[in-house]
């Protein structure tokens, strides 16, 4: 492992990071396949004249956003596991460009907050409409989760003639047993009226990417150190010896005589030394 100290911290933040980034892609990406693809809603696509419309158009981003937001995942999760340098030097630009759009989106969002707001009140009516025409389970998940979030009941909020109030919350008095505020106009006050809010959120997901852009880069500096510094052998007292200098050979003798002491009556044996070959010498 080449990281160390912040390495691993910041190796760790981009796993946490990508883990949650990786199940909001997911989330994204699958709404929007299922809202393009279903069998109640796929026929709106196939219609030139609703191509720019609010629906049209919030599938196709939340389809594209999904899509992005896991391939910036996969590039994250290969380069911190594996300490891939391209990975990473993807996965950094990626994230630069994202880090860029969320400040430019929320900025424009927030200068251009009524327009937003009567936007995304027409993507909830197109919803409202298609749950009404259909009674698909997918834009009633969708419906929902408006409502409770909103605190809002359909088109009109009463109760009687409300054509989706199975997806509309519990009221909280007895008022709201009636009557309850409607969606387009609460979604078009709140955004209008919680627009700082929404730039706010816009800029802290901005800040997380430059975060996790910041630990893509120290990861990227440590590995790109660890490979261009010299590797270096420690010897210790028992692999010194063997690296000590060999000294020079020394020629051999034109012969060798070897006498036996041990048996006097024996002739003494001559060896004619071996022709000396190219022997390497040991530098000192």
């Amino acid at each position: 492992m080449a990281l160390d100290g912040c390495g691993v911290v910041c190796k760790y933040i981009l796993l946490i990071f990508n883990i949650i980034f990786a199940v909001v892609g997911m989330a994204f990406l699958s709404l929007g396949l299922w809202l393009r693809f279903s069998e109640n809603t796929r026929a709106i696509f196939s219609v030139a004249e609703l191509n720019s419309s609010a629906f049209v158009i919030g599938v196709t981003v939340l389809i594209a956003l999904g899509s992005v937001m896991l391939i910036v995942v996969v590039f994250g999760d290969y380069g911190a596991c594996n300490e891939k340098k391209t990975s990473l030097q993807v996965f950094s630009v990626l994230l630069f460009l994202l880090a860029i759009a969320e400040f430019v989106v929320g900025a424009l969002a927030y200068s251009n907050r009524g327009k937003v707001g009567e936007k995304l009140g027409e993507f909830y009516m197109s919803l409202y409409s298609l749950y009404v025409n259909s009674q698909d389970p997918a834009i009633g998940v969708t419906l929902t989760f408006i409502h409770n979030s909103l605190h809002c009941c359909g088109m009109t909020g009463v109760h009687l003639i409300e054509m989706v109030k199975q997806t509309c919350p519990k009221p909280d008095g007895i008022m709201e047993h009636i009557v309850m505020p409607n969606c387009p106009v609460t979604i078009v006050t709140v955004f209008d009226s919680r627009a700082p809010l929404v730039m706010g959120i816009f800029i802290g997901t901005g800040a997380l990417l430059i975060v996790a852009l910041i630990c893509s880069g120290v990861i990227n500096s440590q590995l790109q150190w660890a490979s261009a510094s010299p590797q270096y052998i420690i010897l210790n007292p028992s692999t010194s010896s063997l690296a000590a200098p060999q000294p020079y050979p020394q020629p051999y003798p034109q012969h060798v005589t070897v006498s036996n002491n041990s048996f006097p009556d024996q002739e003494p044996v001559v060896f004619t030394p071996l022709s000396v070959v190219n022997i390497p010498l040991a530098q000192a």
